[in-house]
């Protein structure tokens, strides 16, 4: 006996509806309607110019992209959405009128890669309004009012590669934003153009990677003019980076109120940029970057000598780190030279090369020191300055003048002083007797047929050396002879 067909289908319809649940729960999607006012194509959600004063409630969890732009949002507070949407990649509220954001606005969304903020009425990013977007890529902030940007504001954002603040009211430079690698390390393209910028950080500027400088956007801002912002685009512009040569109309600067161009400031007379190259010296420790306009890239270096650079040189003191860099344990003087960098990447390829510098002398330590030639002129003043303190500044002349009395047996030869085992004063200065000495003046002079045992007889001079005869009696000394030029004070032998 069959059953009626009525009750057939009846069956039938339980059997699809309930298949139908079950593979509902089996996909882990609870079974929530399209909300009002939006239109649902498989997970992504258009709620677009809809003039929405509020973000529609029960939002479906399985939401990938949701288009809230070009509506009326003025708040974006922490209870937005009651559905924990963890499979939102894109979140687009460009074009409505945000004045406020809960810093746990974006709790209920952990894995955000795409957030689009722009143009709305923003003035002021706050501490951690995005630190809870771990895995947020781009962020776009362009056309607000943002005059401040709170220092901790992208805490916590390790994969964020692209910020657009361009079209703000931002005048001071957020340096710490890209200083720091650690901060955001993958950061890429920061815009700052079209800001209220006048002064840059330009030292902090040119220590930053080029793939750092190649994404960073400057240009529409009142900057002001001097040869230090002329040497910065300069080089950047040497480099050919994207971030100068897609906007080299629109880099200028201010002077006297009047915006000029940055390539040309003829009225500052400034110096053309040259690239520096790099400086050691003998034993230091060296690593050279291969600043490439694009991270990932695989590199190769070639030596001045047209040899390639492998894990280990050929000396054992040229090694290539696993990020590229060309290190030196101890740089000697065949060093020296152009390196040349081959960086091969995805999208394109580059060459750099770079000059090496060595200098034939060493450095100890992070102190001014002096160099070996320095050194050995320093040790021949202190000599010469040391032999003349001998010769003229004698302990004699020191402690004798103040006790000295008038006496005959004044010294006239230093040379002969010198020469002399005799002391070169007066033993009886006292008054007594000379004790057997026999005081004679001593003359340098060659040995001659005139010459007498205690005395000489200059070539021409009939007059011989007088004895002493007394101790007040001066003896005479030749006012040709060597020691008369030199001393005034005689040895008395």
């Amino acid at each position: 006996m069959q059953p009626p067909r009525d009750l057939r289908g009846l069956w039938l319809l339980l059997l699809s509806l309930f298949l139908l649940l079950f593979e509902v729960a089996r996909a882990g999607r609870s079974v929530v309607s399209c909300p009002a006012n939006c239109l649902c194509a498989s997970n992504i959600l258009s709620c677009s110019k809809q003039q929405l004063p509020s973000v529609p409630q029960s939002l479906p969890s399985y939401t990938a992209l949701l288009d809230l732009s070009h509506n009326n949002l003025s708040r974006l507070r922490a209870e937005w959405t009651p559905t924990r949407l963890i499979n939102l990649h894109s979140l687009l509220l460009s074009h409505n009128h945000l004045n406020f954001i809960s810093s746990e606005a974006f709790v209920p969304v952990p894995n955000l890669r795409y957030l689009d903020l722009s143009s709305n009425h923003l003035h002021t990013l706050d501490e951690f309004l995005f630190s809870d977007l771990h895995a947020l890529e781009v962020l776009l902030l362009y056309n607000n009012r943002i005059m401040a940007v709170d220092r901790y504001a992208f805490e916590d954002m390790a994969q964020l590669q692209k910020l657009y603040l361009s079209q703000n009211q931002i005048s001071r430079f957020p340096l710490e934003l890209i200083k720091d690698g650690n901060k955001l390390p993958k950061l890429m393209l920061l815009d700052l153009s079209s800001n209220k910028l006048k002064k840059l950080p330009f030292t902090d500027l040119q220590k930053l990677p080029a793939w750092v400088k190649n994404g960073l956007y400057l240009h529409n801002n009142p900057l002001e003019c001097d040869c230090k912002l002329y040497q910065l685009f300069s080089h950047w512009q040497y480099r050919q980076l994207s971030s100068v040569m897609d906007f080299q109309e629109d880099l200028y600067c201010m002077h006297f109120k009047k915006p000029h161009n940055v390539f040309n400031l003829d009225f500052f007379n400034c110096s053309e940029y040259k690239e520096s190259a790099w400086e050691a010296h003998l034993g230091d420790t060296l690593t050279i970057t291969c600043d490439t306009k694009q991270q990932g890239m695989t590199k190769v270096w070639v030596t001045p000598s047209n040899e390639q650079v492998l894990n280990q040189g050929a000396n054992g003191t040229v090694t290539v780190s696993e990020d590229g860099s060309l290190r030196f344990e101890k740089v000697q003087v065949e060093d020296g030279g152009v390196y040349t960098c081959y960086a091969m990447g995805e999208t394109f390829n580059e060459t750099l090369s770079v000059e090496l510098k060595v200098y034939n002398f060493t450095l100890h330590g992070h102190h001014d020191t002096l160099n070996t030639a320095y050194t050995t002129l320093v040790g021949c003043i202190l000599s010469v300055v040391l032999v003349l303190i001998y010769l003229y500044l004698t302990p004699c002349r020191c402690w004798c003048r103040g006790v000295e009395k008038p006496s005959s047996h004044q010294g006239d030869s230093l040379s002969s002083s010198m020469l002399s085992t005799t002391p070169n004063h007066d033993p009886m200065a006292g008054g007594d007797k000379d004790d057997g000495f026999d005081r004679r003046v001593a003359f340098l002079e060659p040995a001659g047929p005139g010459q007498g045992q205690n005395g000489k007889l200059k070539p021409g001079n009939t007059l011989p050396v007088p004895e002493a005869t007394g101790k007040g009696q001066r003896r005479m000394s030749d006012p040709e002879s060597v020691s008369s030029v030199f001393s005034d004070t005689p040895i008395v032998v």
